[in-house]
């Protein structure tokens, strides 16, 4: 079987297509459509493209989870909050890094001491992001989510004061150091790190992420580029005892505030201003849509329009 790139399927309609129609027959029938994406099509692992299909089929199963089991989600948010709360000041702002659908990052704001003035979510999956909006919405929780890719998040450098994720590292094995320094780089106090930690969990566990690719080494990555590790342990709650969820807070030195966060383009690393219906890197003659009220600030989601943005100039 020969495996197929990210970028073959790009070049290949006629691949992405089997792909797309495959993964959705197969997750019709019950089966895995990752495993289909593997054994059927011969993809490599950890694809964007067959993750991006997977994510859009399973979207609505974050927000099932926190309906069937709110009791579960409340001790998971007020746990993240607490770890949170010290860094958040007030006016402050707060942002998770692959929110799902905002089913944590609407706990966590409900837990917190101070709300933050601004509290921002994105996921590589806009179907994903849709159901955070309804989520956030019927839980009276305000937050702005689009969609992005967290090795190329669309935010200037030290822009958001507290930067957290919930699990969204996990499957990102063998790419740690680009997805500490990438967070490390937009927050401004604190690094807040909730993934599962292979050097504290037990041989099943061990095991287990060994066979799905999870990160590991995360302080000693940290700790290699530099960043001051304050804590690390495990969490006292952890739903699943063979994922077990772990804490490694990374604080940082800072000095000036911003009132707000500032959005950057994720491919030119130039400003980028929110328009209403696009995001627009004025110098560069690129804008990003947003959909139905959700930015797309994925570099793959970058359209060269300079009729649109030389009128800004």
């Amino acid at each position: 079987m020969n495996c197929k790139s990210d970028n073959q399927f790009r070049s290949n309609a006629t691949d992405l297509r089997h792909l797309i129609l495959g993964m959705r027959a197969a997750y019709a029938r019950g089966d895995n459509a990752m495993e289909y994406a593997r054994q059927a099509v011969g993809i490599i692992d950890n694809s964007v493209v067959a993750t991006l299909i997977a994510y859009d089929l399973q979207a609505g199963s974050y927000v099932a989870s926190a309906r069937a089991n709110p009791e579960g989600n409340s001790r998971w948010c007020a746990q993240l909050a607490e770890i949170i709360n010290p860094f958040l000041a007030q006016h402050g702002s707060l942002l998770e890094v692959g929110c799902g659908e905002a089913t944590t990052l609407a706990g966590v704001a409900k837990h917190l001491n101070k709300t933050p003035e601004h509290a921002l979510g994105f996921d590589i999956s806009w179907s994903r992001c849709a159901e955070g909006v309804g989520w956030l919405s019927k839980n009276e929780a305000s937050a702005r989510l689009f969609v992005a890719d967290l090795f190329d998040i669309p935010l200037e450098d030290a822009s958001v004061d507290v930067v957290y994720t919930s699990h969204s590292l996990e499957p990102n094995g063998g790419r740690e150091e680009d997805a500490i320094r990438e967070l490390m780089r937009v927050a401004r106090r604190a690094v807040v790190l909730v993934e599962p930690v292979y050097e504290l969990a037990n041989s099943d566990a061990q095991a287990r992420m060994l066979t799905h690719g999870y990160v590991r080494e995360l302080k000693e990555t940290a700790e290699r580029l530099g960043a001051n590790v304050s804590g690390y342990r495990l969490l006292d709650y952890i739903p699943t005892p063979l994922n077990p969820s772990g804490l490694v807070l990374i604080e940082k030195e800072f000095n000036e505030s911003r009132s707000k966060p500032t959005w950057r383009c994720p491919l030119t690393h130039l400003p980028l201003s929110d328009l209403g219906d696009v995001f627009a890197a004025v110098q560069a003659g690129l804008i990003y849509p947003v959909l139905r009220g959700i930015p797309m600030l994925r570099v793959e989601h970058g359209i060269v329009a300079s009729k649109i943005t030389s009128k800004l100039k």
